[in-house]
């Protein structure tokens, strides 16, 4: 698939999609989650998408049960909302996708629930600086490996790793699109960066190695070694100057 490129009235669209997730997010931050069962979590973001007049993006899709991700501690992504419930000193990830009108928006966030020590509390916040340097680099006339080195490079530095075998991607029409944006410097193609394209830029770090193997269901990827991983991620549109960042997991 080559890279779509949307005008300006898909990117209002997807903006509408992400200002959901938006309000979303907000909502959560004010929840208390400790002992809240992962499904009552689930169906409370559900019911909030649908009172938008929008609808889950990854319900059913290829086959996933439920209307997000809810990832506990040492998994990174693909959780399934479940009968578990939350503890204090979890760590709470969070990867929603709305469908407004046909587009889409995808975002994911990392909650702490209680007190939690300060090298988890760094595991977080290099998470979300790594997103918003690789924001920083999203802009006309870079390229995808741009975006790539900047997270890699903020993630190492300060002595965490950055999954390889999961990536960012365009997103909009669909849910996952071309180009492919991973969170390192790899091999293959690193398209030129223009405007009308529209990313999911998402950081997954590991406290310890950047493996990670598929737990029994099927869908969720947990850390090889047991390591506590974070996950933040915004959905980004590039404009003739900069970009604009339509769901603000990181602030712009």
């Amino acid at each position: 698939m080559a890279i779509l490129i949307k005008n300006e009235k898909a990117i209002k669209k997807i903006a509408v999609a992400g200002n959901i997730i938006y309000e979303i997010f907000s909502a959560i931050d004010k929840m208390d989650l400790n002992n809240m069962k992962t499904i009552e979590l689930n169906d409370r973001i559900d019911t909030m998408i649908r009172e938008h007049g929008a609808t889950p993006a990854f319900l059913n899709y290829r086959g996933f049960p439920k209307s997000c991700c809810i990832s506990l501690n040492n998994e990174v992504v693909h959780g399934i909302p479940d009968d578990r419930k939350i503890g204090k000193g979890d760590l709470v990830k969070i990867d929603v996708g709305v469908k407004y009108q046909s587009y889409i928006a995808d975002a994911a966030k990392t909650f702490a629930v209680g007190d939690i020590p300060e090298d988890v509390k760094k595991l977080l916040a290099i998470t979300k600086k790594a997103l918003k340097r690789g924001i920083e680099m999203a802009k006309k006339g870079n390229r995808i490996s741009d975006i790539s080195r900047s997270v890699q490079t903020t993630v190492e530095e300060n002595g965490f790793s950055v999954v390889r075998e999961l990536t960012g991607h365009g997103v909009g029409e669909y849910l996952h699109e071309e180009p492919i944006i991973p969170n390192f410097i790899g091999q293959g193609v690193d398209p030129i960066i223009k405007p009308g394209m529209v990313f999911a830029i998402e950081p997954m770090v590991n406290v310890g190695g950047y493996d990670v193997i598929t737990a029994e269901n099927g869908w969720t990827i947990v850390t090889r070694d047991g390591s506590l991983s974070c996950h933040y991620e915004d959905t980004i549109a590039i404009l003739e100057k900069g970009n604009i960042n339509l769901t603000r997991v990181v602030e712009s």
